[in-house]
């Protein structure tokens, strides 16, 4: 429903017969005075709109507010975000400023249409550093913070189609984090309802987060991850040369895998790329970092497919093999550490089955790791 403190303004849609997601440059006069208005061409191909929070790349998402105190308003339509004075407000997301005005009881009020579809609303603002038709970027100052009375806050809203979104649908109130998951809304006459698939919980899923802040000792059964959670880094492919293996007086430090030039090589868990791009001797290299102290790398690839930053799935395609760097074939070298200490891929994979080991991880916060064979 709409939010009590926004009415909903009449607006020609067919002004602007837009695609979902593209930018808008041009805004209609009703659009750019009035804080809720559908959003022209957003359900005009169908009667839903999904968007995927699961693989946001680092700098496309940012709270408005970064260290400011946020609750949900008495009707869920927004959130108060209290803070100190002079304090900047950012945008959520990319997007191009719809409104930007003195919209009394409100403040100064600002309303961004993000490239997702989704809009967002600032108000109370103190001064406002954006006009009508300005694209902005995640993260980007858009307004400083004013507040009502003694009080220094920006109220927040979130809506879709000119309609309230519950802003805890979308972020975690406490921790500020957007939540990793699908969001689909359906538009039915004037009502939208909104259904979300929040991202599958494996012992993996929280790379950014310290696995040993309260504890020393970590213990991950591998059997017990679900399909989805995991997968082989090189499908279909053959051990060429195995960890430790002596090789022109060096031991070889990961396993090396061969299938065929420019082949799918796939992030093994969820996790954050840390780095991506050349380095001595693995030509281009990928590394990954997961959780449970876990870090894999991946090397010789003709491509890389992510970047440093990038959020990753299981199973996501993240480059192609090549034979770049320190190789006289095309295959991908894998390589494994916990707590910065390299251990046997084989710890995790039987290369043979290319399974997950049937075994039971201990992982100790000073990266020694023991595995035990499950009964």
């Amino acid at each position: 429903m709409v939010s009590p403190r926004f009415c909903l303004c009449c607006v020609v849609l067919a002004l602007f017969p837009t695609l979902a997601n593209a930018q808008i440059k041009v805004f209609s006069p009703a659009e750019m005075q009035s804080i809720s208005v559908p959003t022209p061409g957003l359900f005009d191909r169908s009667s839903t709109h999904t968007i995927d929070f699961t693989d946001m790349v680092q700098g496309t998402y940012s709270f408005p507010l970064p260290v400011g105190k946020a609750k949900l308003t008495p009707n869920n339509a927004s959130l108060e975000i209290s803070t100190k004075k002079g304090d900047a407000v950012k945008a959520m997301f990319d997007g191009t400023v719809r409104l930007s005005k003195n919209n009394p009881p409100y403040g100064n009020v600002i309303v961004v249409r993000h490239d997702n579809g989704l809009e967002t609303v600032y108000s109370y603002n103190a001064q406002n550093l954006v006009k009508v038709g300005d694209k902005v970027r995640a993260g980007q100052t858009i307004a400083i913070v004013g507040g009502e009375g003694i009080r220094t806050f920006c109220d927040f809203g979130i809506m879709i189609n000119g309609r309230r979104v519950n802003p805890s649908t979308i972020v975690e109130v406490k921790s500020h984090r957007l939540r990793r998951q699908k969001v689909t809304f359906t538009k039915n006459g004037r009502r939208i309802s909104i259904k979300t698939v929040r991202e599958q919980w494996s012992p993996l899923s929280k790379p950014d987060v310290d696995a040993f802040a309260k504890t020393k000792t970590i213990r991950w059964n591998l059997r017990e991850m679900a399909n989805g959670t995991w997968s082989y880094p090189l499908r279909g492919c053959h051990v060429i040369s195995p960890y430790n293996h002596q090789r022109d007086g060096y031991k070889h430090t990961g396993v090396d895998l061969k299938t065929k030039p420019n082949d799918n090589v796939r992030a093994v868990f969820d996790g954050i790329v840390i780095s991506s791009g050349p380095a001595t001797g693995y030509g281009n290299c990928i590394k990954v970092k997961h959780g449970n102290g876990l870090m894999t790398l991946y090397g010789h690839q003709s491509k890389n497919l992510v970047k440093a930053g990038q959020r990753v799935k299981a199973g996501q395609v993240i480059g192609l093999t090549g034979r770049t760097g320190r190789a006289t074939t095309e295959h991908l070298h894998f390589e494994v550490f916990f707590c910065d200490r390299r251990y046997n891929p084989e710890i995790l994979f039987n290369h043979e089955t290319q399974q997950l080991q049937n075994a039971t991880l201990t992982i100790h916060k000073s990266g020694e790791v023991t595995s035990k064979k499950n009964k």
